[in-house]
């Protein structure tokens, strides 16, 4: 018999895309017409992307900005949370934080759908961030893949290491 199919599912972002869309964006927000005399920017800060501007709107133009151009390079929005714009001083600030890895609670919830909803025989383990499924059948797995892909979790989930 053959050995066990795996694939692991995992929550990664892409951060040359997201560079590349921040400077898209970054790009937009010094031509745009708009934002002229605004103090508009958006850059990294650290492994945040912080973005200010001088009105509340301005920052949510930009945040806007920013969303369609990772949407255009296929950069899952789940995957990025931004907070509440805050004032400082004249300026408005808001930031964005990059959501990598799967929690221990949302790899819990993932692993129990596979184990009440998902096909008999798919094992499902804990390793460290990511999950890992496994199974003698490869439909099996299809069919675990498509179950995950139903539930519409709040957070970013790839599949790869299909094996």
């Amino acid at each position: 018999m053959a050995a066990d199919s795996s694939f692991d599912i995992v929550s990664k972002v892409d951060r040359q895309e997201v560079d590349n869309a921040l400077n898209q964006a970054a790009r937009e927000v010094r031509q745009r017409f708009d934002f002229k005399g605004t103090d508009a920017a958006i850059e990294w800060s650290g492994d945040q992307i912080a973005m200010q501007a001088s009105g509340e709107e301005r920052v949510k133009a930009i945040w806007d900005v920013f969303q369609s151009k990772l949407v255009r390079r296929k950069v899952d929005l789940k995957s990025v949370q931004a907070s509440d714009p805050k004032l400082s001083g004249k300026l408005w600030h808001m930031t964005a934080d990059m959501q990598n890895g799967i929690s221990q609670d949302n790899a819990k919830k993932i692993s129990k759908l596979i184990r009440d909803e998902g096909p008999k025989g798919v094992k499902a383990q804990i390793q460290g961030d990511e999950l890992r499924v496994s199974s003698k059948s490869r439909d099996a797995l299809q069919q675990v893949q498509q179950l995950i892909k139903d539930a519409d979790y709040d957070f970013a989930i790839q599949f790869v290491n299909y094996r």
